[in-house]
């Protein structure tokens, strides 16, 4: 296929291929044991990720196959802390379709950038993998829909990771609320407040030799290289963090890139 279709075009035909039997993940903490021998992970993108990989490999019946990351310094780094917690190194690689074509994973562990959780997830769900996806779940609301297609579609376990919801302090205050502690709930504010140092706008730069950017940037619509985007500030952008682009609100994606 050659051409170009939106993002919401794209996530609408792979969500044929991604519900919830299976691998239960929650925040690398709770695995439900496998009716039979071990459960095999990749995971992807390692700020998050890393702190995810040891987790999972520190779990009697869960092999770390692969830590993948854009960066090759970094998927290096997450090896050898995985390996240094006592587990079998992994496989660093920096392409995480890696982990899709290895028919020995089980799951994927997506915790790369906000715009990659929901086409990653469709893809991973596609192959035959589970998927433990950290929040937000999708660029977009649709994306967050198609997802859930994706996994039924599929018969996968998605667990999208909103940790601060299975707290059990969360729990016990939600059921207090739902028994009228409070009387009927009307209208609800929350908001978070972060003390945090000023990013500045980024110059253009080459981009560094370990670092694949154009995997990086993936379903988003090309943007040139500036010097403070990567690998956080990129949450402060609508192109990457979360928002809507555009005449209709949707990325672009050239299927190609992908092998659509």
């Amino acid at each position: 296929m050659t051409g170009t279709i939106d993002r919401r075009q794209f996530m609408s035909r792979s969500a044929a291929g991604g519900a919830a039997v299976g691998l239960v993940v929650s925040s690398a903490k709770a695995l439900t044991e496998p009716a039979a021998g071990r459960i095999v992970v990749g995971v992807m993108g390692m700020s998050r990720g890393r702190s995810l990989a040891t987790g999972f490999a520190s779990m009697d019946h869960v092999d770390v196959k692969y830590v993948c990351d854009v960066d090759s310094r970094r998927a290096s780094r997450a090896a050898e802390a995985v390996e240094q917690i006592g587990a079998q190194r992994p496989l660093e690689i920096t392409d995480f379709r890696r982990i899709l074509d290895d028919r020995a994973v089980d799951a994927l562990v997506c915790a790369a950038p906000n715009h990659w959780h929901a086409p990653a997830t469709i893809l991973a769900c596609s192959a035959g993998k589970h998927v433990y996806v950290e929040k937000p779940c999708s660029h977009n609301p649709h994306e967050g829909e198609l997802q859930v297609r994706a996994a039924r579609s599929q018969n996968r376990a998605v667990q999208v990771g909103t940790q601060r919801r299975s707290a059990s302090a969360t729990i016990q205050a939600i059921a207090a609320l739902h028994d009228g502690v409070i009387g009927r709930i009307y209208l609800v504010q929350s908001w978070y407040r972060g003390g945090r140092p000023a990013i500045g706008t980024g110059r253009s730069a080459a981009v560094p030799s370990h670092l694949d950017y154009d995997l990086w940037q993936g379903p988003a619509p090309r943007r040139p290289y500036v010097d403070n985007l990567i690998h956080y500030n990129w949450h402060w952008r609508w192109h990457w963090g979360n928002g809507e682009l555009g005449n209709n609100g949707v990325h672009s994606l050239d299927l190609c890139r992908w092998g659509m």
